[in-house]
């Protein structure tokens, strides 16, 4: 679970701190331009590096500075909890003078606030709580990022438990039409449109098998004549999910690609609470869930996620739907505002606010700021 979140010179996010520490779920509401996505983009670049991309300029450019101020550094830190064991992360990039690339500047771990390693450009000093020297200088290249490249010696080690947590981050913003329900492999990754979703399903089952019977009794619950969902092999390392529904004396199969974007987006939303019970607990940042749903669909979807999330992991959605809206409260409910392009993201809890009339009227007026 996210303690802290801190995020300065991103996009619209100037010295932005995300208030969601010991939350299970948290919304985050406002205009458009309010930065709501630019959180998700923030967090997307630690899942990455979690999951082995060390490359600075594959991640971030010149265009995710600030307002063009390449001479103040990019900073991203992030304390977690996992297992009741609290991992710091720190990660700034800064624009050298006469380069064209962004390169690390800081970088530093800690594990219970012991210092595992800590990087000032290209220089690299270990503290290694096993290690019988104090500190070894290691010289990396500015372009790439330490922890995505080091090497854990064990399977406990914390730098690698910490890089699993941030691999596990699912990070959402669906595109519906992308998604087939083919795979080529297995996989415990989502990408972000969650075009390898057919890849996550497989991954997933092979697992966890138990996950299928959660999968299978949350999607009933919105689609009562789903019968089944087989992923058959249909070729050399190729598979296929078919969706199968039954009425009263007849059934049919239809590949998965033809079924509607919402029932899609239903199938990830099981997928995301049966991959919190089978490896999680993870977070997941999910970037308007309600798209592509009926509004009698939204209310029980919004709250399903939360509540799967209560006894471990965080689920942060973003959203302008008032029926997703109405799904949280006031202490979960976070505003998100810009006076105008020149200004940086602000946020405040909406129960700081204090707002105590219409909430849904007063978002539609505009009445609503920080």
């Amino acid at each position: 679970m996210i303690q802290r979140f801190y995020v300065h010179n991103f996009r619209s996010l100037e010295d932005f701190e995300l208030p969601v520490g010991g939350l299970s779920s948290a919304l985050l509401i406002g205009k458009n331009g309010s930065g709501k996505s630019s959180v998700g983009f923030a967090l997307w670049i630690l899942q990455q590096i979690g999951r082995g991309d060390n490359k600075v300029n594959e991640l971030l450019s010149l265009r995710d500075i600030s307002h063009g101020r390449s001479g103040v550094p990019i900073r991203l830190e992030l304390e977690v909890e996992i297992a009741k064991t609290r991992y710091e992360y720190k990660l700034a990039f800064e624009l050298p003078k006469g380069a064209k690339d962004l390169q690390v500047v800081e970088e530093s771990f800690k594990f219970n606030g012991k210092t595992w390693f800590v990087r000032k450009g290209t220089d690299v000093f270990l503290d290694r709580l096993d290690s019988a020297s104090s500190k070894a200088a290691v010289s990396v290249d500015g372009h790439v990022i330490w922890l995505s490249t080091m090497q854990a010696p064990s399977e406990t080690d914390p730098s690698r438990v910490f890089k699993q947590w941030l691999a596990h981050m699912i990070i959402l913003r669906p595109q519906p039409y992308l998604i087939t329900g083919d795979s080529k492999e297995e996989t415990l990754h989502p990408e972000t449109t969650v075009s390898n979703l057919g890849d996550w399903w497989s991954g997933l089952l092979a697992h966890a098998p138990a996950a299928y019977s959660r999968i299978d009794d949350c999607l009933k619950q919105l689609m009562p004549d789903l019968k089944d969902i087989k992923n058959p092999v249909i070729g050399k390392n190729f598979r296929s999910l078919t969706v199968q529904f039954e009425g009263q004396k007849t059934s049919t199969s239809i590949p998965f690609e033809l079924i509607s974007e919402g029932e899609k987006c239903m199938v990830i939303w099981a997928l995301v609470m049966a991959a919190n019970e089978a490896y999680g607990p993870v977070l997941c940042f999910w970037d308007e869930p309600d798209n592509y749903l009926a509004l009698s669909e939204i209310a029980n979807f919004a709250t399903d996620l939360r509540r799967a999330f209560q006894n471990g992991g965080q689920f942060i959605a973003t959203s302008h739907n008032a029926e997703a809206i109405r799904q949280f409260s006031d202490d979960t409910t976070f505003v998100m505002f810009r006076r105008n392009h020149l200004e940086p993201s602000q946020i405040r809890s909406l129960a700081s606010i204090g707002y105590k009339g219409d909430l849904i009227g007063a978002l539609t007026r505009g009445e609503i700021e920080p």
